[in-house]
């Protein structure tokens, strides 16, 4: 079983995302730390791009601070190692095709094995083009997360199929954010998802609150949230940890007890 699945093997899995080195690489430690302490079961761990094209105004902000900050792939990697000195918590990158094809794809699959990364999200990768990439980082035991989305449609079972890890299902059209409803028929396509594969499904995009958290965790089999916490790191800057870990223990316990 992979590392990434474990994390749901003791049930439904609360997943946060937070944006590297915003405002600093210490801060994102200290808020990582603190997630764990907080009952996360698997980290999103953003790398930040210029021109993030899945994610609304509040990562976008946090990525143009981390960068104006000097955070770099490498310091993101070397952040990563020491948190593995002492937490076994999955942990998975999200970033873009650029920035894995930059540092270079072999490189950048091998470097993430040795620092302990267990998955990779790249939200402008298709299922179509995903073969420029699998092969490399399932040879370093790294699952390349699948999204369905909204607009996945008759693609949902053949995307779902060949999904390891987990899959990400994308809550609603459009890019990240916190939204006050989500009005897809998240139960149907979890219905489909269901007849081809087991591998858990964690939903994401728009969730801020226990209650949706709680109702996502219940049709599938786990909750992503991004920009609320990103939004509380934008607001508390280098003193951010204690407040994600008090909203992050709230949504853990809230999906833990769907």
């Amino acid at each position: 079983m992979s590392k990434i699945a474990t994390a749901f093997e003791k049930g439904n899995a609360f997943i946060p995302f937070v944006t590297c080195g915003d405002p600093t690489i210490e801060t994102t430690e200290a808020v990582v730390r603190s997630m764990v302490a907080a009952g996360a079961d698997l980290i999103e761990l953003g790398i930040p791009f210029s021109d993030p094209t899945a994610e609304g105004p509040v990562i976008q902000e946090a990525s143009t601070r981390a960068l104006a900050g000097g955070v770099t792939t490498d310091k993101i990697f070397d952040m990563v190692a020491r948190l593995r000195a002492d937490i076994d918590t999955p942990f998975a990158f999200m970033t873009y095709a650029n920035v894995v094809f930059s540092y270079g794809i072999e490189r950048f699959a091998a470097r993430a094995e040795e620092v302990g990364i267990d998955g990779l999200i790249l939200p402008d990768v298709p299922f179509e083009e995903r073969e420029e990439f699998a092969p490399a980082f399932a040879a370093h035991r790294i699952d390349l997360i699948a999204m369905i989305a909204p607009t996945s449609e008759d693609r949902i079972a053949m995307i779902a199929k060949e999904a390891p890890g987990f899959i990400y299902l994308v809550s609603s059209l459009g890019v990240t954010g916190v939204r006050s409803q989500i009005t897809t028929d998240l139960e149907g396509i979890v219905a489909t998802i269901r007849k081809v594969t087991d591998v858990p499904v964690a939903v994401g995009f728009g969730i801020s609150t226990p209650d949706v958290a709680a109702h996502m965790a219940h049709l599938a089999d786990g909750a992503i949230v991004g920009s609320a916490i990103v939004k509380i790191v934008g607001a508390e800057g280098a003193q951010a940890a204690g407040a994600v870990g008090d909203y992050v223990r709230a949504m853990a316990e809230a999906v833990h007890t769907a």
